[in-house]
């Protein structure tokens, strides 16, 4: 028998939220993982794929691979002709796509219900079935680069933030880019990709997610029907990797470029991951990264840097912990045009050692939480944005009851909890600063 697991969905024990749809769970017995969340408001489901894998479980030397076979993965199968995939699917009115981050992949299509089966039939098919040939690989391959030309080695910025996490990042892959380093995608081969797909692509390292105009048990029956049958993979062992050793030094560098319109200041501190069963710590740092620089009008540094001093144009702070590791904390500054890179960053440092003597003002506190809690109820209407959340949730090792929980964490927040993490984050011996710049100063 598969064991079903009902989890009321609610949020911050409010009244009005108390009777939310329930999610569903089961797992299947060649190890995939199956969450169904119930939204009966239109005929509409999103079904989605999520694999245990990403780029910072590629092999040293092969970085891009995971993001390459993501690609590769819309390509033929033994019963879909190659580029039908995707036709299909928008000639029944649906979508689909897939993306590629450190530690998921994860594909999906979002339809009428009633071609709910049809969408399991054909990923089914291509989870273990993908057809691979030394043509379409170097093809792939060309659109991969190209894609990198586009989004990285064009952009300033993207260059800038691709050498600053290779700085933090010492001895952990996700210092690695989740698109590969240029000169090791040009070397990815039919062989890398298909011992790829073939090790990680496989239901015991799968999580399907569906949300929508659904009944658990009809979907628990099509999910037995199409993924039921697939073989396991015995090339899925426990996710270890290489962890950053202590940082003892901070680290700073500089990136010019011409193309650069606005320079900035920005800084980062390796920070605590969300964990199962104890995420009152990334909690925290989430409410303190709204208190930090959540708004340009009212956070600490927005008032402080933006409307006060008028010395910034824009400033933030920022922080997720959905990462299987230790992720990042950070902040920013983009000064006003007469000011330097330096003066910026004395100010933007002056405010934060400020906010460590004074703490958090209660009302400002209490505003932010009120703040997230209600964008923990506007995402209850966003289907698929819901079906990510667990997705994503569960590919870094939460379990249902830890994303259903993490509104109700959020909310116990104290702003002891704040200081607390902001103590134990906010060292400048364990952060990375960078310069974005026009030119390099005289």
């Amino acid at each position: 028998m598969i064991a079903l697991r009902l989890f009321a969905l609610t949020l911050l024990a409010s009244p009005v939220l108390a009777q939310q749809a329930p999610v569903t769970s089961f797992t299947l017995p060649n190890g995939m993982e199956a969450v169904v969340i119930e939204d009966h408001r239109a005929p509409v489901v999103t079904h989605m794929v999520w694999y245990r894998v990403g780029s910072a479980d590629e092999d040293l030397g092969k970085s891009g691979i995971a993001h390459f076979l993501e690609h590769l993965m819309f390509k033929e199968t033994d019963d879909i002709a190659e580029g039908d995939f995707s036709r299909i699917i928008e000639g029944l009115g649906g979508n689909d796509n897939a993306f590629t981050s450190y530690d998921y992949t994860g594909y999906f299509q979002t339809i009428s219900a009633e071609h709910l089966e049809l969408m399991m039939t054909m990923e089914a098919d291509r989870m273990r079935d993908l057809i691979l040939s030394e043509d379409s690989v170097a093809v792939e391959r060309e659109v991969v680069l190209a894609e990198r030309n586009q989004r990285t080695d064009s952009r300033p910025g993207s260059l800038f933030s691709e050498q600053r996490r290779a700085a933090q990042y010492m001895n952990h892959p996700y210092g690695i880019p989740i698109i590969g380093w240029r000169h090791e995608i040009e070397q990815l081969n039919l062989e890398d990709a298909s011992e790829f797909y073939q090790k990680y692509y496989a239901p015991n390292n799968a999580i399907l997610i569906v949300a929508g105009d659904v009944d658990p048990a009809e979907v628990e029956a099509m999910a037995i029907k199409h993924y039921g049958p697939l073989d396991p993979s015995d090339g899925i062992v426990p996710r270890v990797r290489p962890q950053e050793p202590p940082q003892i030094s901070a680290r700073r560098l500089t990136f010019s470029d011409p193309r650069v319109s606005n320079p900035y200041v920005t800084r980062t501190y390796l920070a605590p991951e969300r964990n199962s069963g104890d995420q009152a710590e990334a909690a925290a740092l989430t409410v303190l990264a709204e208190l930090l620089g959540g708004s340009g009008l009212t956070s600490v540094m927005g008032k402080a840097l933006q409307l006060d001093q008028q010395i910034a144009v824009s400033s933030g702070a920022f922080y997720d912990g959905n990462a299987l590791d230790p992720d990042t904390f950070g902040v920013f500054i983009v000064p006003a045009p007469d000011v330097t890179l330096e003066e910026a960053e004395a100010a933007m440092d002056a405010v934060l050692a400020q906010f460590l003597i004074d703490g958090p003002d209660a009302d400002q506190l209490q505003r932010i939480k009120n703040q997230i809690r209600a964008n923990e109820i506007y995402a209850l209407d966003n289907q698929s944005g819901l079906a990510r959340r667990y997705g994503a949730g569960l590919t870094i090792g939460l379990t249902v009851k830890d994303i259903a929980d993490w509104p109700n964490v959020l909310n116990a927040v104290t702003a002891d909890d704040v200081m607390t993490a902001a103590r134990n984050v906010l060292d400048i011996d364990k952060s990375v600063t960078g310069w974005l710049m026009k030119e390099i100063s005289e």
